[in-house]
């Protein structure tokens, strides 16, 4: 399920929503407002979102996830609208047996999030300018034998 916001998200009904008695891991990511970016003070940000593809593109995310990994459920919420510092932007949880699923289908569900929704972000300095910022995750290159 995904779910875009125009209010605090509320994260213990999220959790709740993802109970199951199967699940032996919950894998939880927060992605939070902070005070910077590329060498700004940020202190405000917005977002912008086309509802109807942003919803149908994160469930097919999911639908991706369900299938690639061994994991019983997602949820994920995104906030729209105009955000202060320190306020949760993103709430991901993932549902799986085992931790090692849980963990790799939320990387992969918010990465992918991150790259494929369109949701714009606009930050807002503390010199009084503003800028669009793409929403874009860089996967970075894999080093050595060990990930």
């Amino acid at each position: 399920m995904f779910k875009l916001s125009k209010t605090i998200i509320e994260i213990e009904p999220l959790k709740s929503a993802l109970s199951d008695p199967r699940a032996g891991a919950l894998t939880t990511f927060e992605g939070w407002v902070r005070n910077h970016n590329e060498g700004h003070e940020v202190t405000l940000l917005e977002y912008e979102a086309m509802e109807s593809l942003a919803t149908k593109e994160a469930e097919n995310i999911i639908a991706e996830a369900k299938a690639k990994f061994s994991i019983y459920n997602a949820i994920c919420v995104h906030r729209e609208g105009a955000l202060q510092i320190g306020e949760l932007a993103v709430w991901l949880g993932v549902t799986a047996a085992h931790r090692g699923e849980a963990f790799d289908a939320c990387r992969y569900i918010i990465d992918e999030i991150k790259t494929r929704l369109p949701i714009w972000k606009k930050e807002h300095y503390k010199n009084g300018t503003s800028g669009w910022v793409n929403c874009q995750c860089s996967h970075p290159a894999k080093v050595g034998a060990h990930e």
